[in-house]
């Protein structure tokens, strides 16, 4: 079947470049080299992706899909919050531990603001979008009400949280990356009382006030 081979030939394509990005470094693979190795033609390459850029914009909507899919099974059993955030979080610990390496060598090019690689960039809206998404389905599926006022700033905040746990990873070279699981754990906890609290009409300008000071600093991190 067309459709199905032409999934094959795309999967085949960012596979090589992954590989060949966490071997020779992401500024010295090249896209004919790419070509090569997975043995299709440079043309066909660039017809599935036109550029490094759009490899990794595959990257992280691979990503993006097997966290969805990973969590599935938190969502499904908890209803309570912080064991949903936490479950959810280190969800992506595990699904974006094999691609660890590759990260720290590609951190110096996703950490450009200018960069379309920048998690923050509108070119990564669609998988910044998944999770945001995601933290949705956390909140409407907890105990936890939220009052609707904050309905649309508290996923954001949550996905803002996972950037910062997806940087301490970057750099964590505990056992297992366990450091992280912990600070996912805990953050978890901190992040959980913060959102009961916002129950209390007094204190939600102040949730709203920290979702604003990240989305004015944070151009395009929440609105794309």
């Amino acid at each position: 079947m067309k459709t199905e081979k032409s999934e094959q030939t795309r999967a085949l394509i960012l596979e090589t470049a992954m590989r060949l990005f966490r071997e020779r470094g992401y500024e010295k693979t090249t896209m004919r080299a790419i070509a090569a190795e997975a043995g299709v033609a440079a043309s066909n390459a660039y017809y599935y992706f036109a550029g490094k850029e759009h490899l990794i914009q595959g990257f992280y909507d691979r990503v993006a899909a097997e966290h969805q899919t990973a969590a599935r099974e938190v969502l499904a059993r908890e209803t309570d919050l912080e064991a949903r955030i936490a479950g959810v979080q280190r969800a992506w610990l595990d699904v974006a531990e094999p691609y660890h390496e590759f990260a720290v060598q590609f951190f110096r090019n996703a950490a450009d603001p200018d960069s379309p690689l920048s998690p923050f960039s509108p070119e990564s809206a669609p998988a910044r979008e998944a999770v945001v998404s995601l933290y949705r389905e956390v909140l409407a599926g907890s105990k936890t009400k939220i009052p609707a006022e904050l309905a649309d700033a508290v996923p954001e905040l949550l996905w803002l949280s996972q950037m910062g746990l997806v940087l301490h990873w970057i750099h964590d070279r505990s056992p297992n990356r366990e450091r992280s699981r912990r600070l996912a754990t805990r953050g978890a906890r901190l992040t959980a009382r913060g959102i009961s609290l916002a129950r209390f009409r007094i204190l939600r300008p102040l949730v709203k006030e920290v979702h604003d000071l990240f989305t004015d600093f944070l151009p395009g991190a929440a609105r794309g």
